[in-house]
């Protein structure tokens, strides 16, 4: 399973600030390529909600085999990753994609590998192979 930071990797295209929601739509849908062609479980994690979703809520879509999870207003994509690693309970079974150090650093201690956004843009673009290969 491949866990990605999705706005670590966001920050990794000039200009994707200006428009939020359809930078997120472009990397589910590279992602959801990447991962269909790797046949490889990829979970992308954002921090926020789409607009218009209740402020508790969690929104989850699964288009096998990506997952993409929003975190809940008040929380982070950083919490989510790290519960669903706990939840998922063997870290070498799972790549974390992230540039955020303190992150990379729980996700290390939790046994996961851990890859960088810049590094996975490029895999992304390249069409290479995923993390875990």
């Amino acid at each position: 399973m491949v866990i990605v930071d999705g706005n670590n990797v966001m920050g990794q295209r000039v200009g994707w600030h200006r428009d939020k929601p359809a930078a997120q739509r472009r990397l589910r849908e590279e992602v959801e390529r990447f991962a269909r062609r790797e046949n490889e479980a990829h979970l992308l994690v954002f921090d926020a909600a789409p607009a218009g979703t209740p402020d508790q809520t969690a929104v989850e879509m699964d288009t096998s085999p990506l997952t993409t999870l929003y975190a809940r207003r008040g929380s982070s994509a950083d919490e989510l990753i790290l519960e669903r690693l706990y939840r998922h309970g063997d870290g070498d079974q799972v790549c974390v994609v992230t540039s955020d150090r303190a992150l990379a650093r729980q996700a290390r201690v939790l046994g996961a590998r851990v890859v960088s956004s810049g590094e996975f843009r490029r895999r992304l673009e390249r069409g290479a192979r995923s993390p875990e290969a």
